[in-house]
């Protein structure tokens, strides 16, 4: 387990980054930071070559679009109008950022609903595995354009915490405007002491943080909500970085052993995910197995919609259904990739029917073996 930031980013797999609105945002111009961006942008280049995938999570949009259209903070429908404007001048700036290290930025664009309804989240998750599969880097942000007080996340760290969970990723970043958590405000508190490493966020930690920094002038997040951003992070297994943001390349700051702040989780991202089906999710219906399905699911494989003998219950994409073998035995619980009477439909037969009995081209499998929790294991 690494017991370090600098440690944490060379072991991570996946990593998902969140830049404020404050970091990318130059108030002065009212336009983007754009030699900040360039040095991001070769950070992730750097960390794309060592071979880990990254996923950013971008504020912004709706500060550029009130400088395009000379707005003041006001109504809603304001605020949405500069999110629209704003957001083709964000993904402007990172496709520039990101083109000379040949690198493909692809917008994503998420609601609260996308990763708090399951099968908008399967959905969503199947988008970012498409583009990290293509070597694009998603670049997400709310969806300010249609996005009401009652469906916000209301702050992009909580967003990154659950774009982190979407992905499966292995750490996150919360590039900040101070170099992780003290003990008090160090804008405020000067003997306030540092905290690099955090195993398990108890009261005492969690009552350390400050409010917003309200110099910035843009973005709602403070250190009170990148708490919560971690803990809904390790809550899927996934650690946390709290890191300085202010210098150029703040990646590689952390990676060559800035200070920064560690919030560990508990779990790996895959372990915390088979958790939560385990034990979350009440089972909507149930599938029975042929004994082939059966050994093939205790080897570690997916199941087939050949292996597939009979379906109940009436469920949906992204349901979780119970398994069963042919004498009935209980074998154990997952996800399903397709609706109950889809796979009465391509029961017993091969993926590469799905497509001629179904009308659409789906997933091979019935349920992914990550998506999948068996019985005594």
């Amino acid at each position: 387990m690494a017991a370090s930031p600098a440690a944490a980013l060379a072991q991570a797999r996946r990593v998902v980054v969140k830049i404020g609105s404050s970091l990318l945002f130059d108030a002065d111009h009212r336009a983007v930071a754009a030699d900040w961006l360039t040095s991001l942008a070769a950070d992730i280049a750097e960390l794309r070559r060592q071979g880990r995938e990254v996923v950013v999570v971008s504020s912004g949009a709706v500060a550029l679009g009130r400088g395009r259209l000379n707005l003041s903070n006001g109504r809603l429908q304001d605020k949405q109008a500069a999110a629209a404007v704003g957001q083709t001048l964000l993904m402007h700036a990172w496709e520039e950022a990101l083109a000379p290290y040949g690198l493909m930025a692809g917008q994503v664009l998420l609601t609260r609903d996308d990763t708090e309804r399951r099968r908008r989240w399967l959905n969503g998750r199947a988008t970012l595995e498409a583009l990290l599969g293509h070597g694009v880097v998603p670049v997400v942000n709310e969806n300010d354009t249609v996005a009401t007080e009652e469906i916000r996340y209301g702050d992009n760290d909580r967003l990154a915490a659950r774009a982190a969970q979407l992905a499966r990723a292995d750490l996150l970043i919360l590039l900040s405007d101070v170099d992780g958590l003290y003990t008090a405000d160090p804008r405020r508190a000067p003997d306030a002491r540092h905290l690099p490493l955090i195993e398990r966020l108890t009261p005492d930690v969690l009552a350390m943080a400050s409010g917003a920094n309200a110099q910035a002038g843009v973005g709602t997040g403070g250190m009170a909500t990148k708490l919560a951003a971690a803990q809904i992070a390790a809550s899927a297994g996934c650690a946390t970085v709290i890191a300085s943001g202010l210098t150029d390349h703040p990646l590689k700051a952390v990676a060559e052993g800035a200070r920064a702040s560690l919030i560990l989780a508990p779990a790996t991202p895959l372990a915390a995910w088979k958790q939560w089906i385990a034990g979350s999710v009440a089972p909507g219906g149930a599938l029975t197995l042929d004994a082939g399905a059966v050994a093939a699911l205790n080897a570690g494989k997916s199941l087939l919609p050949s292996g597939v003998v009979a379906v109940s219950g009436d469920f949906g994409k992204g349901d979780s259904v119970r398994l069963t073998g042919p004498d009935g035995a209980r074998i154990g619980v997952g996800l399903s990739s397709y609706a109950a009477e889809e796979i009465a439909l391509i029961r017993g037969r091969r993926s590469d029917a799905i497509e001629g009995l179904l009308g659409y081209r789906g997933p091979s499998v019935v349920i992914h073996r990550d998506d999948l929790v068996l019985e005594d294991r």
